[in-house]
This record gives C-alpha cells, structure tokens and sequence, in this order.
C-alpha cells in the first residue's frame, strides 16, 4: 500500500490528463496488416503495478475497431506493438490508429496515425489485386471511381456479394468463397456509362497433405509417399513446395520423394515440409528402413527345367544387396488361354533366385510370374515380375470316364471325350478289351478311331463281362479304365417322379450291395434339364464288380402344354356313330404326361354328352347312337395335375345333320371357349401305362412303370380348365391344309457318367447348372458324379 501511494504520488498529471503515455509512435502496413509500434514516456517508469493502452482504429475517420493492450510492470519502458488486419484494401480508404494510456482512472492524450488510401485514381482501380485467398473465407474488394464519374455495381461471376458505399467515390464488395477457382477470377466493376475495369484472385485452400511413409528398396535411398489430398493446383504461384529433410522433391505434386540417403539399422525421423501462399504443413513418420524393404520386380524369370507336371524357375536380381537377405517369394501361375488362377506357391530362402512349380498339367500353357518380399520384418510384397509363358512336355492321357448302356444283348461302351486338359497331348486311337470275368482268356479287342467315342458289343446276356478302355496319344496309353458288365438279372420298376424348382429330388434307402457309393445317371443328356422333357433318371449301387441297378424314375421338371399343332384329327360317320381318331403323339414330343382322352358333343338344345377312355395310347373315341341333329364334337386329352392348370386341348368343330349330309366342319375360333356342362367320370383316376414304346435311352431290363398313387381323378378341386386350342381337323379322305414342323425325335445319350469308388450317401439334388457355376448339374452329396463342362 506505502509503495502504491508513494508511485500516485511521483506521476505527473495536468488537469486530469497523464503524461504516462506513449511517444515515439509508428503505423506500417503490410498487405491488409497494420502494424503499430511505440514506446512508454520516461514518466512511466515509476509506475509497478501495470499499465494499460486504449487503441481505436478508424476507417475514412470512422471508428470500426476498439481494442486494449496491457503492458505488465516489468515491460514498461520496452517497444509495444499491435497488429489488425483489415478487412479492406489500404487503397481504398486511409486507415487511422488511435492510441493512449490510462492508470488510476486517467488518460494520457490521444496519439493518432494515419495511412492515406488512393487519392482521385485517373482511371476506375479495383483492389486488392492479384490475390491469394482461402476457400470459406470472406473477401472485401474496392472499386475507386476517379472524379466526374458515377458508381453502378461490382460483381464477380460464380459468387455472391453484399455492396456498400464506403465514400462518394468508393464502394465495397464482400464476397463468400465457398468454392474453389479453377484458375482466376475476376472481380468487375462498372460505371454508369458502362466503363469498366477490375482485378483478379484465386480462391484455394492451405497444403492438406496426410499420411507420410517411408521405405526402402534398394537399401541405398529413401522412398517417401504420401496422400495428396485435394486436387492440385494449376498456377504456379500457388503450388506446394515439398521438402525431405529440407532437400527439394522434383515429384512431389505426385505424392512421391525419392533420396539417397545412407541406410542403417536405425530408427530415424522423415519430415516433409509442404508450402503455398496460404500455408504451411509438415509431415513426419519414424521409421528404420532396414525393417521396410519394399523390393522391386525379379529380373529374367525363366524355365530351367521343364518337366510333363513340374517346372523349375529361376531369376535374378538387379539390386546386390538382395543376396544377403532373407526372401519369400510368390509364384502365380495362371492358365495361359483364360488367364485364370491356378493356383500360389511361397518359397523361402537367403538371396533367393529359383524355385519349383508342382502338380501342373501336362502339354499345357502357364503363364508364370513372381513376386518376393523379406522374410524377416516383411514389411509388404515387391512389384511382380514379367509374366513369362511355359508350356508344360506332354505326357500319356489321363483314365478316361466310362459308362454302359444295356439293352437286350446290346451293350453300349461309352466314354467321355478326354478334355484337353485331359488328354495331354493330341489322341490318336482308343483300344476296347473285353472278356468274361470267369474266364481267364485273352480278352477280344479293337482299336476305335479317335472321332468315335463308343462301341457297340454284342454280349451273352446270362454272363457277367470286364469291359477296359484305353486312350492312346504319342506319349503313350493311358491307365485302363475297367467297367463290369452285370448279366441281365436284375429287373426294377419304374415309378414316377416330379421335378420341383429347376430341379429333381432323389432319395432311397441304404443298399447292402454297395461299397463304394452310388451312380446316378439320366437321359436325354442336354446341357440344362428343360421344362416340358421327359427324363429316365436311373440310381446304381457302385460295388467292386458291376453296378447293380437299384431305382428308376421317371418324370418332368415341369410339365408344360402340348402343341396343338401335333394333333392331326380326322372323323367317320358310320350310321349313328361318329368316330374320331387322331395320330399318336411320340413320346419325345410329350412335354406333360397324357393318360386318357375325353370326346364332348353338343347338340342343338345345348345337351352335351361325353365319352372318354383312360388309355394314354388310345388314338380314336366314338360317339354312338347319334340323333339327326346338329352336332359340335370337342376332344380333349388329359394330363396330369399342373401347377398352374389343368392342360386340355381340345378340337371343336360341327356334324351336320346326321344321314342327311356330312361336310368338312369349321373349327370355333375363341381362347376362352369352355362348355358348361356336369358330367361323370371313370371312378378311378388316370394312371400311367407300362412304357412299350420308350426308345430314346438304352437301359437295363425293366418291369415298367408303377402307378402312381394319388393322382386327382377328373374333375377335381386341383384341376383348372385350359384355354381351348382351334386344331386341323380332316375327314378320312380329307387332305390336311396345315403344314405341321414335327421336331426330331431325341438323340441317344452322348455323354455317360463316371464309374468310381464313392462315399456312401443316399441322397441327391439335381439342379439346372444356374445353381453351380461350371456344373450342368448341382448336387448334395459328392459322391455322385455329374457332367462337367470343357475345361478348356
């Protein structure tokens, strides 16, 4: 408190007035920066408890900006200075600072200094000029209008701005930079008699470059990388400078730094200095590049040893330092037509230069590449190799896939093309050997050209056979493949069974007889099961001998309608009788199973009438005891229950007045046409008839088809009506005026399926091949061998 009353006492004043304050003062600029500097009066100095400053700045002698600076005792008697930065160009207007002192409730005297703005510029000025400004921040431009002339607007194209009238011959433009410049923009300004004049900037953004890493490759430099970040920029005086440790990088707008530097086992720091005109940024990382070798591509892979299913590569390596490391390596090798992986192989070793490749296919292309990394602190694989194209040497043909087909004492050798993968090499014969397994005789043979992939036998039915195979290119035969050819004892039925979702569901239960598995094999053999086709599906037991035939079925995987355009109907007159007959439909061309056809007739009262028969093989139904009237015949065949509908075609057409005249009827023409009418039905319902005439597969003997249980009797609740269906219809000795596209009758199986030893499941799904990729056929259990697509 003594020491307080006694510095009161010593400080001059005058009237109120300090004569603390400041002298000495200056005002410089610096762009838009003000800079103000002074120092305390000599009074000052008994002063120990602080001492304060009241600053003003004022814009064309208006006040904008109050500011305080406290000076601390102990920096009383130093320089003061105090920095603002306008928002305003200094051309635009003079700038002012105001400044003085106040202690104890008392002001020293205001000590001003002004910085004059542009005085009656000649020509119209617009500021700042050429500048470097930072997206997201607000810009104030000037345009000085010199005297005699008048101020229309300001703008700039692309941005949105707020005027103001700073003078009579200033005015303002404020500016938000929400987005970058391509390059410049200009800001424009324009009188009222339409002169104008302006000045540029370019908006961006300060560095904002990330995630610097640092590694090695050849022990010898430096390599640094990093993220860029925003797009760069196009103008020179706004692109960032890049510094490593203070050495200029050429790359460095690429993200990349290169330097030779001496590498040692030490952990080192690695700065980048990134710059432009709106800031500055550094980046660091902390690394020992003798643990991050990031190696560059093996030079000169090639084939050392080539061998039918191995190879042996080699290489070298352009960095010597290399040798003494300890390497893992990445073979790739991919087929070379389809450019797919086979498969990668590691390897290790110090300096490693080679490698083998194993498991590969003869007489085949490879395309080989090889990548490797250190073994020891594998910091990340090096760049790949050249691909270098290998062919492996050719070899003898793999076992081919063999299968039978029997019926009667016709049997059917049949094998699968060898695939090129398969074949090694190009096949020039196959040879087929077969012999009674009881006798111990040499085994008849033949030689099979190459185009033929089967043979017909004509074996005792009453005894069991060893059938082999072999195929035959210039390297050799291949192994045989032996299938066993069962005597014709075993019989089964045929039962029925539906397809369901692209697909068939087959199950049955546990042979004895197998030790090995089972076969299922089917026909006709198309690439994808198709609806409306009927298939023989048959399931084997796979033993040490022959197959032994355990189930056939026999079904659609979705019925669908039959073409009307294969009926070819035709009628007879005979007294009071009518009958019409019709051509068989062929079993290829069935694509729903028919088991019995029904006759209508109406008269003229609209009485109608039926008769019908539940013979899937019937080919005519007569109408008996016939009034003379008018009548419409409709014949319809049924089917078995769809999904969707109960499919019937039928054939409507008129008999004239019976025994008066009989003429060619017309068909009725109509989709929707369906008599209203009740009628009775047979009491049992349709069922499948022993198959006589099913040619298109060879099989082993059968009994025939079962009934099938449980199909709905006509009509029922799961019978819905077709729309009807207008076909030909001719007399007896009527010439049909339609010309009908009958398709050809379906092929003999082509491709048979494996014989092999199996794990032991007993059930299977068989699928359009959507469901597996490279499989005709999907299945649950591996067991079964289904058809493979080409390999190559």
């Amino acid at each position: 408190m003594t020491n307080s009353i006694r510095s009161k006492k010593w400080i001059a004043t005058d009237k109120g007035v300090l004569h603390c304050g400041p002298q000495n003062v200056t005002l410089a600029q610096n762009d838009q920066t003000l800079l103000l500097k002074w120092e305390d009066d000599p009074s000052c100095s008994v002063i120990r408890d602080g001492l304060m400053y009241e600053l003003q700045l004022l814009i064309a002698d208006k006040p904008v900006h109050n500011d305080e600076l406290v000076v601390a005792p102990a920096q009383i008697g130093s320089t003061h200075s105090w920095k603002w930065t306008s928002h305003l160009p200094s051309q635009c207007a003079h700038h002012s600072v105001r400044l003085r002192s106040q202690y104890n409730n008392q002001s020293s005297t205001w000590k001003q200094k002004t910085l004059p703005g542009m005085q009656s510029p000649a020509e119209i000025s617009v500021f700042p000029k050429d500048k470097i400004l930072e997206v997201g921040s607000r810009a104030t431009f000037c345009c000085i209008v010199p005297e005699g002339k008048s101020f229309r607007r300001m703008y700039v194209n692309g941005y949105k701005g707020t005027e103001k009238k700073i003078s009579e011959h200033v005015h303002a433009l404020t500016v938000h930079l929400e987005q970058q410049s391509e390059n410049w923009s200009d800001v424009i300004c324009e009188t009222t008699k339409g002169e104008i004049s302006g000045a540029s900037f370019h908006a961006g953004y300060p560095p904002g470059d990330s995630d610097l890493q640092c590694e090695t490759r050849d022990l010898e430099s430096v390599d640094c990388f990093w993220s860029v970040g925003r797009k760069m920029e196009e103008l020179a005086i706004v692109r960032r400078k890049y510094q490593l440790h203070g050495s200029p990088c050429i790359n460095g707008h690429l993200g990349k730094c290169f330097q030779k530097v001496e590498v040692d086992a030490v952990e080192r720091n690695w700065t980048l200095t990134v710059t432009n005109p709106l800031g500055k940024l550094e980046l660091h990382d902390r690394a020992d590049l003798t643990k991050r070798v990031h190696m560059v591509a093996p030079d000169k892979v090639a084939a050392s040893t080539v061998n039918p299913r191995n190879i042996s590569l080699k290489w070298s390596w352009t960095v010597k330092k290399y040798s003494n490391l300890n390497l893992t390596c990445q073979v790739h090798v991919s087929d070379g037509d389809s450019n797919t992986t086979v498969f990668q192989t590691e390897n290790f070793g110090v300096g490693l230069t080679a490698a083998v490749i194993k498991d590969l296919i003869p007489h085949w292309d490879y395309d080989v590449r090889v990548q490797c990394g250190t073994a020891q602190h594998f910091w990340k694989w090096g760049d790949w190799s050249k691909s270098v194209n290998i062919c492996t040497k050719g070899d003898v043909p793999d076992a081919l896939d063999v299968w039978m087909k029997v019926k009667e004492d016709q049997t059917v050798i049949s094998w699968k093309v060898p695939l090129a993968n398969q074949s090694h090499g190009e096949i020039f014969d196959y040879k087929v050997a077969w012999a009674k397994t009881k006798e111990k005789n040499q085994p008849n043979q033949t030689n099979v050209s190459r185009s033929n992939h089967s043979l017909t036998l004509t074996l005792d039915p009453s005894e069991e056979y060893m059938v082999t195979v072999t195929a035959r290119n210039i390297n050799g035969s291949s192994s045989p493949s032996t299938i066993i050819i069962p005597h014709h004892k075993s019989e089964v039925k045929t039962s029925w069974i539906n397809g369901s979702n692209g697909s068939f569901f087959l199950s049955w239960p546990v042979s004895p007889n197998t030790s090995c598995g089972y076969i299922v094999d089917w026909c006709p053999v198309f690439e994808n099961f198709e609806d409306g086709r009927r298939y023989l599906l048959s399931i084997y037991a796979c033993t040490e001998g022959a197959p032994v035939l355990l189930q056939r079925r026999e079904g659609y995987i979705r019925e669908t309608k039959i073409e009307g355009e294969l009926f070819k109907l035709k009628y007879k007159q005979e007294d009071s009788a009518v009958e019409v007959s019709w051509e068989p439909i062929p079993l290829e061309k069935q694509t729903a199973s028919i088991h019995g056809y029904i006759l209508y007739y109406q008269d003229k009262s609209g009485n109608v009438f039926n008769v019908s028969t539940d013979d899937p093989e019937a080919t005519s139904l007569t109408a008996k005891n016939l009034n003379i009237s008018t009548y419409t015949f409709t014949d319809e065949h049924t089917l078995r229950y769809l999904p969707f509908d109960q499919s019937r075609y039928r054939e409507v057409w008129d008999v004239p007045e019976l025994h008066d005249y009989f003429s060619a009827p017309q068909p009725v023409v109509g989709q929707d046409y369906m008599p209203s009418f009740t009628f009775s039905q047979t009491p049992k319902g349709y069922y499948n008839k022993p198959l006589k005439k099913l040619q298109p597969c060879l099989t082993l003997p059968t009994t025939g088809l079962t009934s099938q249980p449980g199909l709905p009797s006509f009509p029922g609740n799961d019978v819905f009506p077709n729309p009807s269906y207008n076909l030909t219809v001719q007399g007896e000795d009527q010439q049909s005026q339609s010309h009908l596209h009958i398709q050809q009758g379906i092929r003999i199986i082509d491709s048979f399926h494996e014989y092999q030893p199996q794990s032991p499941e007993e059930t299977s799904t068989a699928t359009h091949p959507e469901d597996v990729p490279d499989s005709p056929l999907s299945y649950s259990s591996t067991y079964i061998l289904l058809p493979q697509k080409m390999f190559k």
